[in-house]
């Protein structure tokens, strides 16, 4: 790819060359809170994700110290409720669905494609304060009380029997949702109508590609549950039955409606994810992807197969057996497009001349802690096994090796990727290597051990439990506890480095995409003047770059 590539603005400091900051040029609360730059609104929601997270990881530490004992002698069984609800709403709507998209998506989507801006940016900023509202509805309700009918709000326990301040945190929940579809209608008109002269559909980053699926999938599913959680909340105040058989409704009427927008809402949080893989691979392996048709138009059939497959989420919940197999086919059809991004990736590092610097590390995690997410799918996609292991902590297993192992590995990656872009600032480089592997280790002790234990019958939101399950109990919390150390490393290292990291320069992982070919961080329209693309992605050369300059690197 031959691209006009910007003059990176620099000024002398303390002795070295530093890039001239865009995150300094004001430095007012108020600058911030009414920016419609798109690389500032990633940051705000960055700072708003790890807050978060820090709330999910905590009620997750609570119940992992919970289970270290056969009996209940931590919190109580309600209590306990309320921590694995907390947990899973936080980490699914407030963490792991708008982290890629918003963070990465935001700050990227516009330098990768030469624009200026997003195509919509006060629409832009507009979901960060949705977001901002849904999230403190969810907040508020945990400080009156909780929530204690798991994430999932399925009803009874939502509509008639929770003790708990379910509808608050399911307003929340429905306002956080219209964020997504601002961010998802964004990204939709912006890839459409703001790319560079030259950048075909087949020359654009595969990154946004999974953007545009993954838009595609907020757009359309997400008007399901906000549906969804209406009609709860309706049944709940005013007694209309809807879900209740006593007033003639459904109650398998919510599962199906909820994992209509539940299933696709899983490739929302994967599809992003493995657009970041993809440029990681390329990168550090030095060679173009393998196949980059087959990758980019396995994300639209990701995105467009993930609709067709709730069912799988309930075959013990008495629907057709039929049904039930149509279901199980489909789910296994699916699978198939996440093959081939495994596949190529693999096909990429072959022969190629492979640097095993930071993001590579997350990115090799990633692909490891990823397969064996989908492998353990297709067992819960047959009738026979998912009827065994229905409610078990295989369950718990599989969902944290797709969405944690996976999605979290490759938000890691890509954050460690594009630090220096970000911030102009280099971070330490062994401290990031160590993080990385800490992670993993901490990821597969934690979780493995679940998969054994829910296919001995190990029930899941339990917290009183056989003593026979104990030592799996004792590892998986042995292994939460690395795992938060894994976690916390990046954040110290990364504050760190915004004052005393090396300074960066443009490209210091001679890249070659669009967004680095302009300063680090970029400007406040990120180019000087349009770039224009004249070939095809992923033009690097292990002949010409055999070895990555690692002395650049920290």
């Amino acid at each position: 790819m031959t691209m006009q590539t910007a003059t990176a603005e620099l000024v002398r400091t303390s002795g070295e060359m530093a890039p001239v900051n865009y995150l300094n040029r004001e430095h007012s609360v108020r600058s911030w809170l009414l920016t419609t730059d798109h690389k500032r609104i990633a940051i705000l929601y960055l700072w708003t994700l790890i807050f978060f997270f820090t709330i999910g990881s905590v009620a997750a530490a609570l119940m992992r110290i919970e289970l270290l004992t056969p009996q209940g002698d931590l919190v109580t069984s309600e209590t306990y409720n309320k921590l694995f609800t907390i947990h899973g709403t936080i980490m699914v709507w407030f963490f792991l669905i708008p982290s890629v998209p918003t963070v990465l998506g935001n700050f990227l989507l516009p330098l990768m494609i030469g624009a200026r801006d997003v195509a919509f940016p006060k629409l832009n900023l507009l979901s960060w304060y949705l977001f901002i509202a849904g999230g403190a509805l969810a907040l508020w309700s945990l400080i009156r009380g909780g929530v204690d009918t798991g994430w999932t709000f399925y009803t009874p326990y939502s509509t008639t029997y929770a003790n708990s301040h379910v509808i608050s945190m399911a307003a929340g929940v429905f306002i956080a949702g219209f964020a997504s579809i601002l961010t998802g209608l964004n990204f939709i008109v912006t890839t459409h109508r703001m790319r560079a002269p030259g950048l075909t559909w087949f020359r654009l980053p595969l990154f946004v590609w999974s953007l545009y699926a993954t838009s595609l999938i907020l757009v359309l599913a997400t008007p399901v549950l906000a549906i969804t959680l209406a009609l709860m909340s309706v049944e709940r105040f005013w007694g209309v039955g809807i879900f209740d058989p006593k007033l003639g409704g459904d109650p398998i009427l919510f599962q199906h409606l909820f994992w209509f927008y539940s299933h696709p809402a899983v490739y929302i949080m994967i599809l992003p994810g493995m657009g970041v893989i993809s440029e990681l691979i390329t990168c550090f392996s030095r060679k173009r992807i393998f196949g980059y048709a087959w990758v980019a138009c396995a994300s639209m059939a990701i995105a467009m197969l993930g609709f067709l497959v709730w069912g799988h989420h309930m075959f013990v919940s008495s629907q057709s057996i039929y049904a039930g197999m149509v279901f199980s086919i489909l789910s296994f059809i699916v699978a198939v497009p996440s093959g081939i991004k495994v596949f190529n990736w693999t096909a990429t590092l072959y022969k190629g001349s492979i640097t095993f610097q930071t993001p590579m590390l997350y990115a090799l995690g990633f692909i490891g802690l990823f397969t064996i997410g989908g492998l353990t799918g297709l067992f819960l996609a047959s009738l026979a096994v998912d009827v065994h292991v229905t409610d078990t902590y295989f369950i718990v297993a599989h969902f944290h090796y797709i969405m944690v192992g996976g999605m979290v590995m490759a938000f890691m990656g890509g954050l460690h990727f594009w630090w220096p872009k970000i911030t102009g600032r280099l971070y330490p480089e062994f401290l990031g290597k160590m993080a990385a592997i800490i992670t993993f280790i901490g990821f597969n002790l934690t979780f493995f051990p679940q998969f054994i234990m829910g296919y001995l019958g190990m029930p899941r939101r339990y917290h009183a439990y056989p003593p026979e399950f104990q030592v799996f109990h004792i590892l998986s919390t042995a292994g939460a506890s690395i795992l938060g150390v894994g976690y916390a490393l990046p954040l110290i290292y990364f504050i760190w480095s915004l004052r005393r990291g090396r300074i960066a320069g443009p490209n210091p992982w001679r890249a070659t995409g669009l967004e680095w070919q302009t300063q680090s961080p970029p400007p406040k329209h990120n180019f000087k003047e349009t770039p224009v693309v004249t070939g095809p992605p992923y033009q690097y050369s292990a002949e010409e770059d055999d070895v990555l300059d690692v002395a650049t690197l920290g």
